[in-house]
């Protein structure tokens, strides 16, 4: 007589961590609501945020066992590839804001890039979720109210050119770096302006995007996707 599927045992075969590759055009969020829907778990969280407009590696928890360690992957390292454009702003540092022209006075030199590299003090983008006063800045700069946050410091480790037209670059940077606001600060720099137009995070810490899993193929099959907790904690 076979046994009956026992749906805790099942529950439990769907938890560890996933490797997404974000696509354009959703949040992060989304991606946690769309994983929680193929699973049917409703304890699911991601390790570093993308904005909607950028593609790229998501790690993804799911079940407690595994966000409960979620916060030893948020800190990890980040490496990205960008196409920044110069000349030009936009109020959201990126190509889904307001966009002007800002010509620049200086050509861009491996010299104007390298001042980026290092410790440095960066200024998050008006358009971020960072909270000031209990507000979100993003949704103080859509109503016409942008807010500025305190400088942070970040570490990048390395800006590698990867071609000048359009201008793709490599970078690998600390957490919490906003590749919109080297964009926008390179622009600057060059005495006129910068925004992102495609950005796709490559790597955190030791994962790499070339692990990862389109969001669509994990419909109807997560299981063979999820690494179990301790096989990806051991990877640190």
């Amino acid at each position: 007589m076979s046994k009956t599927p026992d749906p805790k045992k099942k529950m439990l075969d769907r938890q560890g961590f996933l490797l997404i590759d974000k696509p354009a055009g959703m949040t992060s969020h989304d991606v946690v609501d769309r994983v929680r829907r193929y699973t049917g778990i409703r304890k699911v969280g991601h390790a570093g945020t993308l904005d909607p407009f950028a593609t790229g590696l998501l790690i993804v928890g799911v079940g407690r066992a595994a966000t409960k360690q979620m916060q030893q992957l948020v800190g990890l390292d980040k490496k990205y590839e960008a196409e920044f454009v110069l000349g030009a702003s936009s109020d959201t540092d990126d190509r889904e804001g307001n966009i002007q022209e800002a010509p620049l006075s200086q050509l861009l030199t491996p010299e104007a890039l390298n001042q980026f590299v290092g410790e440095i003090e960066q200024v998050p983008p008006a358009f971020s979720a960072i909270k000031i006063g209990g507000k979100k800045m993003y949704e103080e700069a859509r109503k016409g109210r942008p807010m500025k946050a305190a400088a942070r410091q970040i570490t990048i480790h390395s800006i590698d050119l990867l071609e000048t037209e359009p201008l793709r670059v490599a970078i690998h940077s600390s957490s919490g770096t906003y590749i919109r606001s080297i964009a926008r600060d390179l622009g600057v720099a060059l005495g006129g302006g910068g925004y992102v137009q495609e950005l796709r995070r490559t790597a955190i810490g030791p994962f790499s995007i070339d692990e990862s899993h389109p969001l669509k193929s994990l419909e109807g099959a997560v299981e063979p996707a999820l690494i179990p907790v301790q096989d990806l904690l051991e990877r640190l």
